[in-house]
């Protein structure tokens, strides 16, 4: 016999096979690495989880370790985990539990920690020993209904018990907390999003199976990271969710103080390491990549993160706050969508993603419902044995007496009452207590409950639309009990990184004084206060100075702004410094090129501007002119001319008006103009206009309001002394333009002569700024509705040597923070004015 022929009476060498080491090597490392695939790395698109994450949670069930229990040492946990179902070591299995407590891991925690996890900064967790943990309560939803035969089992690594291939996951986890992992060969990278956004996408997709991506991105913005930050652009965002793949840019969150000359750091990327960045910072400042930081601190505490940058005193803070964009600031996060579909990995769009997880709870969900029903119908048929023995209960106890055993007596029943053995059984053991009236009616009421829940979940069954009714309801339900604002910003990506990107969009006040010093402030630090009140410090100004404007914009706009002389410039709202109440402020110089006793007299928003609108225009002199907004495209640095002003004339107000706007012009001694704006005819931008109002001797213009009847319910007066009123729009009759027009309000010495004129409606605020710089916020319906021809009542409560400068007004579509009114306001409430009803006059228009 051949010696490299196995014996065939040696059984050992009977089972060897001959074969290629290079083929052997192939198969053997795929299904190794198989078996990392679908066993360790990539998580189930159903649940979003991995077998560890699966394992932990459900091991954490069975030891009674929920949301409702007392904290457990995170040893226990671990122990039972691995030693029932994931025998892979301790550290992995504590590593696990670990992350699924970190609030800045995690969007949605799944663990309730107790003890230290771990730290931002990069710290590790404590030892087992000395930590403990129990389910948080959004993890119950994961494992809701599992024992109701929801999902499939399979045996542990022992077969000694049960574990689930999947938990029920009543939201869509994968989406909702995210995923990473390393594969053979292939890697995950799943970021988590708002659970309120993918519940309302998973609701829009169940309701319109035929939805695009594009449909659902409604719904989901695009992540939502534990740690905040802003996402730059959504290009990146759009192809990760139609492709499955794509690179996100995120930017820390930090607020540049040129006036402390600081950057402060508030937010930063997902699973970026605060003491990594502070560390390499350093390491750059020390290194000179980055010049103009003298000091770098870390101040964070429980309540967040607070990175502080100290600039140098000559340092730019844009060029600093570049260079840390550049190098620190920003990470990129690599979106794979990679899951196990049927144990196969495959990279998924948004739409499959949810697609796979819809299939999935319907599949719940019908088992839970024929579980529940086979256990209803079980009940029924109890209970419909019990009322039969009830109507016969005297021939069915004569029939238990009768019969010398329990047996013989099921028997006896089955035979007598045509009863099933299951119903024979529960009557031999039913307590004679049973018998009485009072139960009757509580087995008829149970019995009536559970038939109609057969009833409700055979519709389910039967009824497709019913079973998605079901889940879109505790979809819901879920949203509405762990639902939560996104965290996660976005801006616009641009290509570079400009200064725009990093200013928030807020509403602002802006202050200028007569020495042109000007600065800009938050809108919502000025709550509204009552009428009458002296309001708070809103300009420390310097000696001799006084204020000369104040007007509300957004950090963004584009802001068109008009002197006295009649120049025009264009601005950008964050150009101008953001600084404190109490400042005084930056010299204008620097931002606008203001001729000497050039003052800004009104500003106009260009981002809600329109080609077939128009700025109209009048002068202190009562001339009016409208000319198109298209004539304002080109604005030099240097400004444009808006209009020719006579001799001593100035601008005085500036509005936007569409061609079919009323007119309302007032004067410093009461007066006041309605007519239609198309008598005045759109005129280029060196033209000076035609005359708007006929003046008296010593008079002069002082503001100008366009009337929409649609929007507009009132004019508001206010005067130099604090005083003013509202009137309604039908007590100015319209006239021709060129005329006297009719007494508006009551100067005279208590008044003072009138300072502004606005139209306003219903939910309006208004800024009353004083010369002294106080400002004052309070709402329309403070000021009293009167008639014209009147005194007014107290808006401001001014110092003696004090009188109101400027008013502006914050529409109420812009009225978000600060509305409500201010009850610890210093808002001294002084008496109506008497209310004078004098005989109005009324001077008819002349021709123009």
């Amino acid at each position: 016999m051949s010696s490299d022929v196995p014996d065939p009476d040696d059984a050992p060498a009977a089972r060897v096979k001959n074969a290629r080491i290079e083929d052997e090597m192939e198969q053997s490392y795929i299904d190794y690495a198989m078996s990392v695939i679908a066993g360790r790395a990539l998580p189930d698109v159903r649940d979003g989880l991995k077998p560890v994450h699966r394992r932990i949670l459900y091991a954490m069930q069975e030891a009674g370790v929920t949301s409702r229990s007392a904290h457990r040492k995170s040893s226990s946990i671990v122990g039972e985990t691995m030693g029932d179902y994931h025998p892979h070591g301790d550290s992995a299995i504590y590593d696990t539990l670990a992350r699924m407590a970190q609030d800045f891991s995690m969007r949605y925690p799944l663990v309730d920690g107790q003890g230290n996890f771990g730290s931002v900064d990069g710290d590790p967790p404590a030892a087992m020993r000395y930590t403990e943990a129990r389910m948080a309560p959004i993890a119950e939803e994961l494992l809701a209904d599992i024992e109701r035969d929801t999902v499939d089992f399979q045996p542990n690594y022992d077969d000694r018990l049960m574990e689930p291939e999947v938990l029920p996951a009543a939201f869509p986890n994968l989406l909702v907390n995210g995923s990473s992992g390393i594969a053979v060969g292939m890697s995950t990278n799943v970021p988590p999003h708002n659970l309120g956004e993918v519940i309302d996408a998973t609701v829009e997709l169940i309701g319109t199976p035929d939805c695009t991506v594009e449909d659902l991105m409604n719904h989901v913005k695009g992540p939502d990271f534990p740690t905040g930050a802003n996402i730059v652009g959504r290009n990146a965002v759009h192809k990760a969710y139609k492709t499955g793949r794509g690179r996100v840019r995120v930017r820390a969150e930090f607020e540049v103080d040129e006036e402390e000359g600081r950057i402060v750091i508030t937010e930063l990327p997902f699973q970026q390491n605060k003491a990594r960045l502070v560390e390499r910072i350093a390491d750059d400042v020390n290194e000179g990549s980055i010049e103009g930081i003298r000091d770098l601190r870390d101040e964070s505490d429980r309540d967040g993160i607070r990175v502080v940058v100290e600039l140098k005193r000559d340092a730019m803070a844009e060029v600093v706050k570049n260079q840390l964009l550049e190098s620190h600031l920003e990470r990129t996060f690599g979106v794979i969508n990679l899951a196990l579909v049927d144990g196969a990995p495959q990279v998924l769009d948004l739409k499959e993603t949810l697609e796979h997880y819809v299939d999935h709870r319907r599949e719940v969900v019908r088992r839970r419902s024929e579980h529940e029903l086979a256990e209803r119908e079980d009940r029924a048929h109890i209970l419909e044995g019990r009322l039969k023995a009830l109507d016969n209960v005297d021939d069915v106890v004569e029939t238990i007496q009768d019969s010398e055993d329990r047996d013989a007596a099921k028997a006896a029943l089955e035979a007598g009452f045509d009863f099933s053995a299951a119903q024979a059984e529960h009557i031999v053991r039913m307590q004679l207590g049973s018998l009485t009236s009072m139960e009757t009616a509580e087995i008829e009421s149970e019995y009536d409950d559970v038939t109609a829940r057969i009833e409700r979940l055979e519709t389910i069954l039967g009824d497709p639309d019913e079973l998605d009714a079901v889940i879109i309801e505790e979809l819901e339900a879920v949203k509405a009990e762990y639902g939560d604002e996104r965290r996660t910003s976005f801006i616009e990506d641009t290509g570079t990184v400009t200064h725009e990107d990093l200013i928030p969009e807020e509403e602002c006040v802006v202050v200028m004084s007569e020495d042109d010093y000007i600065k800009r402030m938050p809108l919502d630090g000025f709550r509204a206060q009552n009428r009458g009140g002296k309001g708070i410090i809103g300009v420390d100004l310097k000696e001799g100075d006084r204020v000369s404007s104040v007007f509300r914009a957004n950090s963004h706009d584009y802001l068109l702004v008009f002197t006295n002389q009649g120049q025009i410039y264009r601005l950008k709202t964050y150009e101008i410094p953001e600084m404190s109440r109490t400042a005084r402020g930056k010299s204008a110089v620097n931002l606008l090129d203001l001729g000497d006793g050039e003052e800004i007299e009104a500003v106009v928003n260009t981002d809600d501007l329109t080609d077939d609108e128009f700025l109209t225009m009048v002068t202190r002199d009562g001339y009016i002119k409208r000319t198109a907004v298209g004539e304002f495209e080109n604005i030099r640095s240097t400004g444009i001319r808006a209009l020719t002003l006579g001799d001593g004339d100035e601008l005085v107000d500036v509005e936007v008006t569409d061609g079919e706007t009323e007119i309302v012009i007032g004067s410093r001694n009461g007066m006041a103009i309605r007519f239609d704006e198309d008598e005045v005819r759109a005129m280029g931008r060196t033209a000076r206009g035609v005359y708007g109002i006929d003046l008296r001797e010593g008079d002069a213009v002082a503001g100008v309001a366009a009337i929409d009847e649609d929007r507009h319910n009132w004019v508001l007066t206010v005067t130099e002394n604090g005083y003013g009123k509202r009137s309604d729009l039908d007590e100015y009759r319209p006239q021709s333009r060129n005329g006297m027009g009719l007494v508006d309000i009551k100067t005279g010495d208590r008044n003072g002569p009138v300072v502004a004129l606005e139209a306003v409606t219903h939910g309006d605020h208004l800024l009353v700024m004083s010369a002294g710089g106080q400002i004052m916020r309070t709402r329309v319906e403070e000021i009293s509705t009167v008639g014209r021809n009147t005194m007014g009542v107290i808006v401001m409560d001014l110092a003696a040597d004090d009188e109101v400068a400027c008013v502006d007004v914050v529409p109420e579509a812009d009225v978000e923070s600060g509305a409500e009114i201010d009850a610890d306001a210093d808002a001294e409430i002084n008496a109506d004015a008497e209310i004078n009803a004098d005989a109005e006059i009324d001077v008819e228009s002349d021709e123009d």
